[in-house]
């Protein structure tokens, strides 16, 4: 190392000594992501891909234990044992799809299929964590938390805080593949960035009856149509427009013949919103505006309500310290405003107990771009070196900020 590397900041040091291992490592990344492509697993049965990271760590000198769960892995990479504590999170589960491209990595197994990015975000977590495991002087420490079961609801994030995981730490860091940005592009955003997202099935029942005297009986599909229209529409005008709630109903099961009334019919559906207090509120709200519509009609109402995942709320302070991060990694040029989305992401669960901020990864390289959660989907893999430095940078960041000597002058 020339005396110039050695001035600076120790974070602009250790920055660069990260940025050298992602490059000279940057082919063995790829092998790493192409075989967690190559051998997806549903959330909670991630069991290879758990001993596989396990290897890796345990190989480089690091001491990962499993979550209660049994799959996925806590891994701390230590420097100073007095210094702050700052989390990195990456999902691992891939998703029950069948794997659609030609490629030598695809999918070994039948109708699953990584197809949401994990394999990326895995492989970028594990990066990081080898990353800093070569360092000397590192501030502080960094939790590696290698989550399962992001796909489920209410996904594997409620069971990482259940566990305590995230105990005497001072904030989190995600991020997320983004096929609308190209690789070497990172996408940023304060405050809410992904939706709440929980399920809803109600349930109408009444006598059933002859289609020619509706009068004698309950008209359950004209029910269950009220519900279906009346339900969104009335619940908008209970919740401040900017807080984007939507209720979309997915599936409608009533009756086999068309002159029957039938006694029971089904409403499947999502709500999802970006505000965290209207999410606190909405099961009420649904379940009461349900049975008001329902029951005017004349039928019974079941309502199950599956409260899935809270928005994610990216903290002003954490998303000033990626940006920083993403500044170093890949200039002004590389910035973008990432848009808000109604899609659902269990990191946050992780704001319950401290400031989170979840960034975004571009992966598009040429041609037009592969959509998340189709068996199409693939990226540019220059985007894992990217990610390596990214999610490096902002814990060295945020570990000298947060440290004892700087307490008194960052604001946190």
């Amino acid at each position: 190392m020339t005396d110039q590397e050695r001035v600076g900041p120790p974070e602009d040091r250790l920055g660069r000594a990260v940025d050298a291992w992602a490059h000279g490592q940057q082919a063995e990344l790829v092998a790493v992501r192409r075989h967690l492509h190559a051998h997806p697993e549903l959330g909670f049965a991630e069991h290879e891909t758990t001993a596989f990271l396990e290897q890796r760590l345990a190989a480089a000198g690091l001491q990962p234990r499993r979550l209660r769960s049994g799959t996925g892995l806590v891994c701390d990479v230590v420097g100073d044992p007095d210094g702050p504590v700052v989390v990195l999170r990456a999902d691992i589960d891939a998703l029950p799809l069948h794997d659609l491209k030609d490629v030598p990595y695809a999918s070994t197994r039948d109708g699953l299929c990584h197809a949401c990015g994990h394999d990326v975000h895995t492989t970028v977590l594990l990066g990081t964590a080898l990353a800093l495991a070569s360092l000397d002087g590192l501030p502080g420490t960094v939790r590696c938390v290698f989550q399962p079961a992001e796909e489920q609801v209410p996904g594997g994030g409620r069971t990482v805080v259940d566990e305590g995981v995230l105990a005497g730490a001072t904030r989190a860091f995600a991020l997320h593949c983004d096929p609308s940005l190209q690789a070497g592009q990172v996408g940023l955003r304060t405050g809410s960035i992904t939706a709440a997202c929980d399920r809803i099935e109600v349930t109408l029942t009444g006598p059933g009856g002859h289609t020619a005297r509706p009068q004698l009986t309950v008209d359950l599909v004209h029910a269950l149509g009220r519900v279906v229209t009346e339900v969104p529409g009335l619940l908008s005008r209970l919740v401040d427009p900017r807080s984007s709630l939507s209720l979309v109903w997915g599936a409608v099961t009533a009756g086999v013949a068309a002159n029957t009334i039938p006694e029971t019919g089904q409403l499947r559906g999502t709500l999802r919103v970006l505000d965290r207090a209207v999410w606190n509120d909405a099961e009420d709200m649904v379940r009461r505006l349900v049975a008001e519509v329902a029951t005017a009609s004349g039928a019974a109402v079941s309502v199950e309500y599956v409260r899935g995942v809270p928005p994610v709320v990216n903290d002003p302070r954490c998303v000033a310290l990626l940006r920083s991060a993403a500044l170093q990694t890949v200039g002004t040029e590389g910035l973008a405003l990432s848009p808000q989305s109604m899609g659902g992401e269990d990191f946050g669960w992780f704001a319950e107990v401290l400031p989170i901020a979840l960034a975004r990864l571009g992966t598009h390289g040429s041609g037009d771009p592969l959509d998340l959660h189709r068996g199409t989907f693939d990226v540019d893999e220059r985007a894992i070196g990217v990610g390596v430095r990214l999610l490096a940078r902002t814990a060295l960041n945020s570990l000298v900020a947060d440290s004892p000597v700087s307490a008194g002058t960052v604001p946190r």
